[in-house]
């Protein structure tokens, strides 16, 4: 029960990362706002949440919608009597070599990548203000700290938003707010299976990105939503300002 009192709302809560943390962070006590596009995914995931004691709300909205992310942060202070917490794991993925980057896809990744979570925080911070504080945790990436080949968009996303938090950090720290970044390595996700599926020789494919990785194995989502939780609980209480790692070994392997 490291969350208990704790209202936090969560990005990106349909599945892989999102789903985790939301279902570690129900069984921690926190009363949840759980947000993404997909109605029917967010629904299942505010179900599975139920039997744990504690507040759920399920929102449907598009993290690159401003006024659809003005409305779900109201809507989840509404029915929540406040927020303490916001995890930005809303995210996409690109593969494509820059000359195959179009603008609008160029667009696209930053708006959901980087984009959302200013949204989300600029709509929040009032109310981790009014709370006397709180946490964010952005899920950045790997690819933040260490480049990959075909993944401009994606990479320049990802490490503005380990920045953009940086500089969050600082200015919110007076008011007790704190925030960090979380940079996942591959997970077993459905967003990282489609990186190697469509591929010539998915299996070769999959070796080929497994040995970047010091560990030799892919992340289960949970494994991401502990270190979510780390950073959102009172065990980090003078940690802000951080990118943590959580990649398996490839940043510096």
């Amino acid at each position: 029960m490291r969350l208990a009192g704790r209202r936090v709302l969560i990005t990106g809560a349909a599945s892989g990362i999102g789903r985790a943390t939301a279902e570690l962070f129900a069984k921690e006590g926190a009363a949840l706002a759980l947000v993404d596009r997909d109605g029917a995914g967010v629904e299942a995931v505010r179900n599975a949440c139920h039997g744990e004691a504690g507040r759920y709300v399920a929102l449907v909205a598009d993290v690159a919608e401003p006024s659809a992310v003005e409305a779900a942060v109201a809507e989840a202070a509404r029915a929540l009597g406040g927020l303490d917490g916001v995890v930005n794991s809303a995210g996409v993925d690109l593969l494509a070599p820059l000359g195959e980057t179009g603008p609008a896809d160029w667009a696209r990744v930053l708006a959901v990548n980087l984009t959302g979570p200013y949204l989300v925080c600029r709509a929040a911070l009032p109310l981790l203000r009014a709370a006397g504080g709180g946490t964010i945790v952005n899920v950045a990436s790997g690819a933040a700290l260490s480049p990959l080949p075909n993944r401009t968009a994606y990479c320049a996303s990802k490490a503005g938003l380990v920045m953009f938090g940086k500089a969050l950090a600082i200015e919110a720290a007076a008011d007790h707010v704190r925030v960090n970044a979380v940079c996942p390595g591959i997970v077993d996700t459905p967003m990282f299976r489609v990186s190697f599926e469509g591929a010539a020789d998915p299996a070769a494919e999959f070796e080929r990105i497994r040995a970047r990785y010091a560990l030799r194995r892919v992340a289960e989502p949970i494994e991401i939503a502990r270190a979510i939780l780390y950073l959102t609980s009172a065990e980090s209480s003078f940690v802000t300002g951080a990118a943590l790692a959580v990649d398996g070994g490839r940043t510096f392997h």
